[in-house]
């Protein structure tokens, strides 16, 4: 992989606040975001509104996510990066693009924990907006898709001034600003281990650990980056967008991107990222590409995404 060229615009801006109440919410009360009659009737059913739908196949058939991501593996007890801020755009109202923080431990087939932190737009929720996904298996065992926000039981939130599903007011544009917010999700070693979710600096809430069977423990896999589903309703590859819809090569100011990439390892010490590895279904609709030249307070970055349909992604 050759070097990565990297020029600052003029203008660098961070995301400061997202969803933020404009008055103090009452003791013991949390904001939430008004679900309208709208939202419901966007989505399949009643009973899938709020979850995430589940992939099948190969890559090729309807409903397939593709991804593009770096990962790790070992015994992990958190995760964080700044995530870059775009408004990718979408071919149909049932596909989504979502660029997050994956905490991951189980079996991919049918016993996976997972949690999922945040921006995405996916109409058949919300338009473009921080999101929380959680999925942890039944006692049951049959497969839960799991659920976004509060939009089922699991999530607690603890702060009182941001509204999940809230929109963000600023995001980035195509050779111009660039906005990006930290998002962490860590476990809390020193009280009773739930898994905590922190938003540019903000405690948003936490997952109770007794919800998940793996998760309980720590994660075996951090994933960080975008992810689209493929819906072919044209009966060719979406050009539903990853991040900022460009590929990964055109770099700062063009690619999105994930800064500052972090893991809370086996010693419950925070440390960089190191051995990143990188994972792309088709590089020729959305790639990943890590960045190599120094830059200073980003630590370890790579920057991703694509357009979907085009020479070589048909």
């Amino acid at each position: 992989m050759g070097t990565t060229h990297h020029v600052l615009p003029r203008i660098f801006k961070k995301v400061s606040k997202f969803g933020e109440c404009p008055v103090n919410a009452q003791k013991n009360t949390i904001p939430i975001r008004r679900t309208t009659e709208q939202d419901v009737l966007r989505s399949s059913s009643v009973q899938s509104f709020g979850r995430k739908p589940m992939p099948f196949g190969n890559g090729h058939e309807v409903g397939v996510y593709m991804c593009a991501v770096g990962y790790v593996t070992g015994s992990y007890y958190g995760a964080q990066a700044t995530v870059n801020l775009w408004a990718p755009k979408l071919e149909t109202p049932v596909e989504f693009s979502l660029s997050q923080i994956w905490v991951l431990a189980g079996s991919f087939d049918t016993d996976l924990n997972s949690i999922e932190a945040g921006w995405m737009v996916y109409i058949y929720i919300y338009v473009f907006t921080f999101f929380l996904f959680s999925q942890w298996a039944q006692s049951d065992g049959y497969d839960q898709a799991g659920c976004y926000n509060l939009l089922c039981s699991g999530f607690v939130q603890t702060c009182t001034v941001i509204a999940l599903g809230a929109a963000f007011s600023n995001v980035s544009s195509y050779a111009g600003d660039q906005y990006d917010i930290p998002v962490s999700v860590y476990k809390d070693q020193k009280g009773n281990g739930n898994w905590w979710v922190v938003v540019n600096g903000i405690f948003v809430g936490y997952w109770p650990s007794s919800l998940f069977t793996h998760l309980k423990d720590n994660a075996s896999m951090v994933e960080f980056g975008g992810e689209i589903v493929n819906n072919r309703s044209s009966g060719t590859h979406t050009s539903t967008q990853m991040g900022s819809g460009h590929f990964a090569v055109e770099w700062f100011g063009r690619a999105s991107y994930f800064r500052k990439l972090q893991v809370v390892n086996s010693l419950k010490t925070v440390v960089d990222v190191s051995n990143l590895q990188l994972k792309a279904e088709n590089e020729n609709c959305y790639n990943i590409q890590t960045g190599e030249t120094y830059i200073k307070d980003w630590g370890t970055y790579f920057y991703y995404g694509g357009p979907g349909r085009g020479a070589g992604c048909p």
